[in-house]
């Protein structure tokens, strides 16, 4: 699939065109070979001279969707009125809302909801603030929160351009985990700033999702609120990504018949997710991993600016290997990309160890396309959902939070991470496991309660939880929280 390809879509054109006979035919025929294809016709109006039609189309891309129209605009006689599109139609005032759990139609409501009832509710609260957990939508409620610095491969946007895919993401907490999210986009770049920004807002939030920020920046925002909060806090562009990509690779590595001692991994990228993947693969156990950017293997000989690069020399290249990607890669295990498009090559791969694993990240176009590795590979992924094995965060974060909340925990620690790791690879059966399945669905409606009970557990066994069992209908909530 070409790099400009995207997910297709569909447009609404509203045609005003001359009310002659032949004259759909042509409409439809130009639309064709443009390479729209026809889903609907709706009748808008009818005069002897001319009529208006809604004409729904499908669309592959962005670029077609243009060329379609521009091959209508040229049919003699015929007037584009309006141009919708089905992707900009859904965000149409915004994706989430708000909505009342108790309606509030009599007096007696009021008084209830509001006031003078709330204010016993207040008063309780004010004496014992841990009930804000039980008597809040503290309780499940997660604040996604963007400076719009990284957002998707569309880089630094701003706030206002990050604002859709935050609301996004509040959607697929609310979808996959039933948590109740809110977009927090911040008009500011100025790490202390985002910290108070942060900490002000905290008290009625259960979490806090931090997203789309770029490194290394990110890494010091979530250390430092890490330490200034009592509710969990992740960087789902580090953590989400690096629990699946280790979900990914204990399967892989069954697939093989590989120990994950004994694998040799290059990561190629080493901003927050390479980082945050490298920690997350050293913590299961794997003892060699190489991590490589654009100079090159991070090594002990060289001195670098960045801390973090310092500790992944210190703690990595267990050989201490210098060169390029293409030099690492010799004879190692497992190649993983977090990092651009195209740069690992067929004869890369060859050059790999026997029975490679490949996991290529960069989204939308990987370090290497599957068709282009598949003769050399025993597996690979992607994080494309056109092919087979996508590594999606969603996989992780619903159930991480969904976990986090139902204990209230105070912060997430690298054992509970490991544990959704394993709670997701445990959704691929013996019998099921194979080189194209070594991922579950992002639908697979098991993986939430799965990656929450186990995120959970290992809170209760870590000691930062504040609850050792999950809320249910019934409990007393006047009771200490």
């Amino acid at each position: 699939m070409s790099p400009e390809v995207a997910i297709g879509f569909t447009l609404i054109m509203r045609v005003e065109m001359p009310n002659t006979p032949g004259a759909f035919g042509q409409l439809a025929s130009t639309i064709g070979d443009a390479g729209g294809v026809i889903s609907a016709v709706d009748m808008r109006s009818v005069t002897r001279a001319n009529v208006v039609r809604d004409v729904t189309v499908n669309v592959s891309s962005d670029m077609n969707g243009k060329a379609v129209r521009a091959a209508v605009e040229s049919i003699g006689g015929v007037k584009v009125v309006s141009v919708s599109d089905s992707t900009f139609l859904a965000h149409l005032g915004g994706k989430i809302q708000i909505e009342l759990k108790i309606p509030v139609k009599t007096r007696q409501d009021l008084s209830t909801v509001y006031t003078p009832g709330v204010a016993r509710v207040s008063m309780a609260i004010a004496a014992d603030p841990s009930k804000a957990f039980a008597l809040t939508i503290k309780r499940n409620t997660v604040a996604v929160v963007t400076d719009g610095t990284a957002v998707l491969g569309l880089g630094d946007i701003g706030p206002y351009g990050a604002a859709p895919v935050m609301e996004g993401k509040a959607m697929l907490f609310k979808q996959f985990a039933g948590i109740d999210a809110f977009p927090i986009c911040l008009d500011t770049k100025d790490v202390d700033e985002i910290v108070e920004t942060v900490v002000h807002i905290a008290p009625i939030f259960g979490g806090i999702n931090l997203e789309d920020i770029s490194a290394p920046r990110c890494f010091e925002i979530e250390r430092r609120l890490i330490e200034a909060l009592d509710i969990p806090v992740m960087h789902d562009d580090q953590h989400g990504t690096a629990v699946v990509i280790l979900a990914a690779l204990i399967n892989a590595a069954k697939v093989v018949g590989k120990r994950m001692e004994d694998l040799q991994v290059v990561v190629a990228g080493s901003g927050a997710a390479g980082t945050a993947t490298i920690k997350m693969l050293l913590g299961a156990g794997v003892r060699d991993v190489i991590p490589v950017d654009r100079a090159g293997a991070l090594n002990r000989d060289e001195r670098y600016d960045n801390s973090h690069w310092r500790w992944l020399a210190e703690h990595t290249n267990r050989e201490n290997r210098r060169g390029s990607l293409h030099e690492v890669l010799r004879g190692a295990d497992v190649f993983i990309g977090v990092s651009a498009p195209g740069i690992l090559q067929p004869e890369d791969v060859r050059a790999m160890g026997k029975d490679p694993i490949v996991f290529a990240m960069a989204n939308p176009t990987p370090e290497i396309m599957p068709d282009a590795a598949a003769p050399y590979v025993a597996v690979i992924a992607t994080g494309r959902s056109d092919f087979p094995n996508q590594v999606n965060n969603l996989l992780s974060f619903p159930g991480i939070f969904r976990g986090a909340l139902d204990c209230r925990a105070r912060r997430i620690t690298e054992n509970m991470k490991l544990a959704a790791a394993k709670a997701i690879a445990s959704m691929v059966g013996d019998d099921e496991r194979s080189s194209e399945y070594i991922i579950p669905s992002v639908f697979d409606t098991r993986v939430v309660e799965a990656v929450a009970k186990a995120v959970a557990q290992a809170a209760v066994d870590e000691g930062v939880s504040r609850r050792q069992f999950v809320l249910t209908e019934g409990e007393d909530i006047t009771a200490s929280a």
